[in-house]
């Protein structure tokens, strides 16, 4: 069996038998399957409509204390990868593989073609585009907007907090998912962001750096 109490938001209970089961449907999967493939390592895919979604592999190093993490995001135009390296807080039960107990994620990268995004702000609204085609433009009305070429059909919300500061609300069925709050530090060379993710309920800290133009 495997066992997630907070796999990107949701819940699995399935039996590690390579087989897709249905799961607790959210906005980017229906079904999902994990294979044990050796001691060290487990292999997860997601899928939505028979769609591959996403494939994980978990790979944990020889002296147990060490995960790493590294996801193919196919959702979009282009694949995309995350690799995330935790470390252990505790063991699962005697016997178990080596993947169980509880992990803490200090570590995470993004391949270039998913770690870039572009942002407008104007006294009327705040737009927001990656280069694979996901983007939003959004007035400081407190309407819901339409991601555009999101498979979850998220909505945002948009408000401007200062002059230098913007929050966006994510919503999926009505229901706020995430909060982003964005904010421009001195010289306008770097953004400090903050993610609160109310469906795993945790909250995510990193920096942006303005890309150079051409």
């Amino acid at each position: 069996m495997f066992r997630c109490s907070d796999c990107n938001g949701a819940n699995i209970e399935i039996k590690a038998d390579g087989q897709e089961r249905e799961v607790g449907k959210t906005g980017y999967w229906d079904t999902v399957s994990v294979r044990v493939l050796d001691a060290f390592n487990v292999e997860i895919i997601s899928k939505k409509a028979g769609k591959v979604m996403f494939t994980e592999l978990d790979t944990i190093s020889q002296d147990g204390d060490t995960l790493t993490a590294v996801v193919k995001d196919t959702t979009e135009a282009q694949a995309v990868t995350i690799e995330t390296v935790s470390k252990r807080i505790d063991r699962g039960p005697v016997g178990s593989h080596i993947l169980c107990g509880s992990w803490h994620a200090f570590k995470i990268s993004r391949s270039k073609n998913g770690s870039t995004i572009k942002f407008k702000c104007t006294p009327e609204g705040f737009s927001a585009e990656t280069p694979l085609g996901e983007k939003f433009d959004a007035k400081f009305d407190g309407k819901d907007y339409l991601v555009e070429d999101d498979p979850a059909h998220t909505m945002v919300s948009v408000k401007l907090l200062s002059s230098n500061s913007v929050e966006q609300t994510n919503k999926r069925d009505g229901k706020v998912v995430g909060v982003l709050r964005l904010t421009v530090e001195p010289g306008g060379e770097t953004i400090h962001a903050t993610y609160e993710n109310k469906e795993a309920n945790s909250t995510t800290g990193y920096v942006m750096v303005k890309q150079l133009q051409n």
